[in-house]
């Protein structure tokens, strides 16, 4: 989830947008990798990051709706009160997980959380094998389930982490790797449902 964050917030900066990184996960890993990403030389290219929670977090994504083209808002994996927050202030939420079925009922809850704030959302596989048996499974259950996901997935590589732990994105590190090219494709259909 948050290296998927920073590799769309990276190509999307490339591409000349302003864009934000909000980070509401107690965990921080989006502000360790902003971290990373100012400290280097030459400078990559600047990307905002936010880490208010709590009372200010609407507050603090009002001003930054104004201030960016972008925001990414890394959300805790529970559902909890700033997830709900950011939620009401998205255009899309995505929904990152593994093709397995624990992952499926994990989301269980971000998804309804999604449909009671009346948010447009989508499933994102992530670190999916190329093909299987269980994605395979866990594709018909989302599909069974019509549940909305995204046609583009990123896949199990060491690109995507290779690069979050340099504080760059994919698209930065490796722009003609096949995960860059998932990432892309990502971003395209992303972009399209949001035009």
């Amino acid at each position: 989830k948050t290296t998927m964050a920073a590799s769309l917030a990276a190509a999307m900066a490339a591409e000349g947008r302003r864009v934000a990184v909000v980070d509401i996960d107690p965990q921080a890993s989006l502000s360790r990798w902003h971290m990373l990403r100012m400290a280097r030389k030459p400078a990559a290219t600047p990307i905002h990051l936010s880490s208010i929670a709590g009372w200010r977090l609407a507050g603090e994504l009002e001003r930054l709706h104004r201030d960016q083209d972008v925001l990414l808002i890394d959300s805790p994996p529970s559902v909890a009160t700033d997830a709900r927050l950011a939620m009401r202030s998205a255009n899309l939420v995505l929904v990152p997980m593994q093709p397995s079925p624990p992952d499926l009922w994990a989301a269980e809850g971000t998804l309804k959380l999604a449909a009671a704030e009346r948010r447009p959302f989508r499933i994102v596989l992530n670190r999916a094998p190329a093909a299987g048996r269980l994605r395979a499974a866990v594709q018909a259950e989302i599909t069974r389930q019509s549940l909305p996901a995204l046609t583009a997935t990123l896949g199990n590589r060491t690109g995507f982490a290779a690069a979050f732990a340099q504080g760059l994105g994919v698209s930065e590190t490796a722009p003609h790797s096949l995960a860059a090219r998932e990432l892309a494709a990502l971003l395209t259909e992303i972009e399209a449902l949001l035009a």
